[in-house]
């Protein structure tokens, strides 16, 4: 018994593929080996937050009210932005910007999704940490405005560079 689709079927292959560059292959998958991380960090948050009747507590750490809303945001970004860094990576390849400035935006995205989330976490200890913060912040800033930008500009430098060899 087979699962795929017949072919004549509305669901079948009509053939279109996804063809994402070397470069958005390879943040992507990087980015996909973080997921585990999220998820760890889920387990250990639903520790800390039951008092280790569910999840996973490190040790006798207790949050007050605060600590706990931080950990809470830190966790819930770490996993947006993660989603974000991904769904760049597609339109990066779409977009038309200096090889440096498509590095740029591809590499600021996940490392926003890192420092937010260490952010957060670490703002619930020490206040020196709205930096990390404030410098995550920055980086997916950076990384949507470029990869805007890029969009805006109109296709990719390969498909620029496909059109003009068919116009030969």
């Amino acid at each position: 018994m087979s699962y795929l689709p017949e072919p004549d079927s509305a669901y079948a292959d009509t053939g279109a593929r996804m063809n994402l560059s070397r470069e958005a292959r390879l943040v992507s998958a990087v980015i996909l080996i973080a997921v585990p991380t999220v998820m760890y960090g889920g387990l250990t948050l639903l520790g800390v937050l039951t008092g280790g009747s569910a999840g996973l507590l490190p040790g006798n750490l207790q949050l007050d009210d605060t600590q706990a809303a931080l950990w809470r945001a830190g966790h819930a970004h770490a996993g947006v932005w993660l989603i974000i860094s991904l769904l760049l990576q597609l339109f990066l390849d779409a977009a038309r910007l200096a090889t440096p400035l498509l590095w740029l935006a591809r590499i600021s995205a996940p490392v926003a999704a890192v420092t937010v989330s260490a952010g957060f976490f670490g703002l619930a200890f020490a206040p020196a940490f709205r930096w990390v913060l404030y410098f995550g912040g920055a980086s997916l800033v950076v990384a949507v405005l470029l990869t805007a930008i890029g969009l805006l500009r109109g296709g990719s430098a390969r498909e620029h560079s496909m059109a003009s060899d068919d116009r030969l």
